[in-house]
């Protein structure tokens, strides 16, 4: 195929390797058993393919050029280090059997070929989130390696300098190559030991994609599909796990709504403004299914994706705002807080009891929260206290909460939209 212009061409680099990356370090661990390494050959061969796309334009099956690319640069460094002969001699097998004709006209061999891809992912995902690492490595190795965010993002994610984030993601390379972390699904007891730290970092990609943290996007759509792709992945693998089942219902539930959180300029557009109509009626019905198997192995009871899940619904199952159940949501909140005792679970609470009850209770819940320690500096906590002192009438107090929250406001965004909110305070309107 001709090139492309050369913007164009950047841009379909970007496209590409943005959905090429993840598969590429994962199966290229899976090879070599260092995900140092594999990322390290995932990078040349993106060098590779930015000096020789604009000669020859980009290939019909891109992801395979890149992995062939990468697999000729691990040959070539077994070569030159003349060790894991056995290594080598299995990619250049492996090699050999990509470049033969391209894609496979076997289908059965095509399907399983989409499972190692699968399989790759998540065994990239366990090794990430292997107990060897602290939380905090596990979190970031899995944001820049599955989740594609750069280190700034990450940062900015977690409140944390660059720095600090950087050498975390150094440093759990170095760890996991040298304690030689398997690249496998773990199984039995192990598995449901290191489940939870899996759950929890999908989330935070899925999170990092509905509501990003930083930058000028208010949502990163593409974010939101990996982690979808990864959580529906699990539901398959495990499907007597309740909680999978859970995460997959409130990531699909949640993005439901990513069309309606947007205005035509990307601007955010809040829930309860949101056209409802713009809600994607197929991931709600795959939410709720999802949901309902989660509630049907919850035999000790609604874990917190489960539960998160189940608030999720009462919004989707409510085709007008008016029509919501918050008393529901409310019950709901109360179990959810209970089981994880977290001040962000009691803030959205708040809310919840604020629009069952009225601002005034609301109010009275958010004020106990403003000497939590996990929530100093978090914008959410003034931008909800000024929404309730609005509804209150105390317009004055409204305006120097919305100030401040678009002062701790990391998303450009969502700093516009605090700025308007106070500017129209401040204006009378």
């Amino acid at each position: 195929m001709s090139a492309p212009a050369s913007g164009d061409l950047q841009r379909t680099i970007d496209a590409v390797w943005r959905i090429e990356a993840p598969r590429l370090i994962a199966g290229l661990t899976r090879m070599v058993r260092d995900v140092g390494l594999a990322e390290d050959l995932a990078q040349d061969a993106l060098v590779a393919a930015l000096e020789k796309w604009p000669q020859s334009g980009v290939p019909d099956n891109p992801g395979a050029w890149l992995m062939a690319t990468a697999k000729h640069r691990a040959i070539d460094l077994f070569r030159r280090g003349e060790t894991l002969q056995a290594k080598q001699e299995q990619l250049a097998r492996s090699l050999e059997h990509d470049l033969a004709d391209g894609a496979s006209a076997d289908p059965t061999a095509d399907a399983a070929a989409a499972a190692q891809v699968g399989d790759d992912l998540l065994g990239l995902v366990f090794m990430c989130c292997h107990p060897v690492l602290a939380i905090e490595a596990r979190v970031a190795l899995t944001l820049r390696l599955l989740g594609g965010l750069t280190t700034d993002e990450i940062a900015r994610a977690f409140l944390t300098p660059r720095a600090t984030v950087q050498q975390r993601i150094v440093r759990a390379k170095r760890t996991l190559s040298a304690a030689r972390v398997p690249f496998e699904v773990p199984a039995g007891d192990e598995l449901a030991e290191r489940l939870p730290a899996v759950l929890g970092v999908i989330y935070l990609v899925f999170n990092e994609g509905y509501a990003a943290t930083a930058g000028e996007d208010w949502t990163r759509p593409e974010l939101c599909e990996d982690a979808l792709r990864l959580g529906r992945i699990l539901a398959e693998l495990m499907p007597r796990e309740a909680e999978v089942h859970g995460l997959a219902a409130l990531m699909e539930l949640q993005a439901s709504r990513l069309r309606a959180r947007r205005g035509p300029d990307g601007s955010p557009v809040l829930l309860l403004e949101q056209d409802r109509s713009r809600w994607d009626l197929l991931l709600i019905g795959r939410g709720l299914k999802a949901l309902g198997r989660a509630e049907a192995l919850s035999r000790g009871g609604l874990g917190p994706y489960t539960l998160q899940a189940a608030i999720a619904a009462c919004h989707a199952r409510a085709r007008l705002p008016e029509l919501t159940d918050w008393e529901r949501i409310v019950a709901l909140y109360d179990g959810l807080a209970a089981l994880t005792g977290s001040p962000v679970v009691e803030l959205n609470r708040a809310v919840a009891v604020a629009m069952a009850f009225g601002p005034a209770a609301g109010l009275e819940l958010v004020d106990a929260l403003a000497d939590a320690p996990e929530l100093a500096g978090y914008h959410l906590l003034p931008s909800v206290r000024a929404d309730l002192l609005e509804r209150l009438g105390r317009r004055e107090e409204a305006y120097a909460e919305l100030t401040r929250a678009a002062g701790l406001a990391g998303n450009e965004r969502e700093r516009r939209l605090l700025l308007e909110r106070a500017a129209g305070l401040s204006g009378g309107g």
